[in-house]
């Protein structure tokens, strides 16, 4: 299938305007263009909405997928298209295959300042009939909330996960007294700083560990993902690693932060290098 490389500068005249949905996000405008090609958190963060995707093409232009909404249903599969023109400050993401082909979303970013943007979406369809576009419409809208509530909520978190690495202070602690072990072990999981980096404690088959709470790929949150058979997962993009050993388990080749020894010494826990 031959994909567009140049932006279409307006919506197709043939469809017709079904709603439209405005809000603000707490984040510049850098970091939403980020998430606007970041194509591969849609079926991590948005599960509610998607089921899997996989990259056909992608470039300066932008991307475009074969995207599955509901597990066991390839039938209706489709195929999305996402163009951008950052010059114009907006991009096109159209359904060219499958159920909705030749819809358009027409979204333009608004700078308002360093940590805010202002977001306005238009859908656009080819229903005629003023009843089912209103409905249309309606779903649209309440699709999309939820979808910048969580863009909006993985943005904030990056990009204070990234104010915070950049002023780190790597201390030279050699260990660390959590106290005794009946309070840690009624405390976990918890979150512990040490040598500038985040950890969660917990106890995995009678035993004491450490695992960086920060996912390598996009500085994630893992400080409360659950433990499924010893591994965790990015809520993000889905990525997996082995808590004891910090390892893929995905086959992407991303690995957690070395994580430090946790021993019990005279009764208490003990965090150290």
């Amino acid at each position: 299938m031959p994909v567009a490389t140049e932006t279409t500068p307006t919506p197709d005249p043939g469809l017709h305007l079904a709603g439209r949905y405005d809000r603000d996000v707490a984040v510049g405008i850098a970091r939403v263009w980020e998430n606007v090609l970041d194509w591969e958190h849609l079926p991590a963060l948005h599960n509610g909405q998607f089921h899997s995707i996989a990259l056909l093409d992608s470039g300066s232009w932008g991307w475009s997928a074969r995207v599955v909404n509901q597990p066991g249903d390839e039938s209706r599969a489709q195929i999305i298209t996402v163009r951008i023109d950052r010059a114009a400050g907006r991009y096109c993401s159209a359904t060219v295959e499958g159920p909705g082909a030749g819809t358009e979303i027409w979204t333009t970013l608004t700078p308002l300042g360093t940590d805010r943007t202002a977001v306005a979406v238009s859908f656009h369809v080819a229903e005629a009939r003023p009843e089912r576009l209103a409905r249309i419409g309606e779903r649209y809208v309440e699709i999309y909330a939820r979808l910048w509530d969580e863009d909006e909520a993985m943005m904030v978190e990056r990009e204070r996960a990234l104010a915070a690495r950049r002023s780190v202070s790597r201390d030279g602690v050699a260990a660390l007294n959590l106290g005794p072990v009946e309070s840690v072990r009624a405390s976990l999981p918890r979150l512990v700083e040490f040598g500038g980096e985040r950890f969660r404690l917990l106890e995995l088959d009678g035993r004491l560990i450490a695992h960086a709470a920060t996912c390598p790929h996009w500085l994630g949150p893992l400080g409360e993902t659950p433990v499924v058979d010893g591994c965790i997962r990015c809520p993000w993009h889905d990525y997996a690693f082995d808590v004891v050993t910090g390892a893929s388990t995905d086959g992407r080749g991303l690995t957690l932060a070395p994580a430090p020894r946790v021993l019990v010494e005279q009764g208490d826990v003990v965090v150290c290098r």
